[in-house]
C-alpha cells in the first residue's frame, strides 16, 4: 500500500474570545472512505480517506454549554494505492468505522506531520496559543 496523494479541502481558524483561558485539544477524525479505480494504476485500487483535523480551545469537561475560545479546522483527504486484497480488508474494517491498526498509525502520523505546521502558523496569525510545545535552546551551565 502506498500513499499517492494528500489534499486539503478546508483550512480555517477562528478566535472567538479576547482572553484565551482554555487549553487546546487536538483531534483527528476519519469521516469517510471511497474506493475507486484509476487507469494508470492497473493492478491497484485507489482509496480516498477523508479526514478532519481540529484544534479546539474549549472546556475539557463534560459541560460543553460554555462557548469555546477558538478553533482551527483542517479537512482533506489521503489517497492510497492498494492491492485488491488490501482494499478489501480496508473497506471491510471501515464498515465498523475503523481502519486497520498499521494503516491507522501511518495515517495519523502523516496527517499530524502535514497539518500541525499549518495549524501553528494559523494560531500565531490570529493570536491563539500554540497547541504543541515548541523546541527551545538552553544555555549550558558552566561547571
Amino acid at each position: 500500500m502506498k500513499i499517492v496523494g494528500f489534499n486539503f479541502s478546508k483550512i480555517s481558524a477562528e478566535r472567538l474570545s479576547d482572553k484565551i483561558l482554555k487549553k487546546p485539544s487536538t483531534s483527528i477524525e476519519f469521516l469517510d472512505l471511497q474506493k475507486d479505480k484509476v487507469d494508470l494504476l492497473k493492478d491497484s485500487e485507489v482509496i480516498k480517506i477523508y479526514f478532519n483535523y481540529s484544534v479546539n480551545y474549549d472546556e475539557q469537561e463534560k459541560d460543553k454549554s460554555k462557548d469555546k475560545d477558538g478553533e482551527v479546522v483542517i479537512k482533506g483527504d489521503v489517497v492510497l494505492s492498494a492491492t485488491k486484497e488490501e482494499a478489501k480488508d480496508i473497506t471491510k474494517s471501515w464498515k465498523k468505522k475503523k481502519l486497520p491498526a498499521t494503516l491507522n498509525i501511518n495515517l495519523f502520523n502523516l496527517i499530524l506531520r502535514r497539518c500541525t505546521p499549518k495549524a501553528i502558523f494559523l494560531e500565531d496569525e490570529i493570536g491563539l496559543p500554540i497547541h504543541t510545545p515548541m523546541p527551545r535552546l538552553q544555555q549550558k551551565k558552566e561547571e
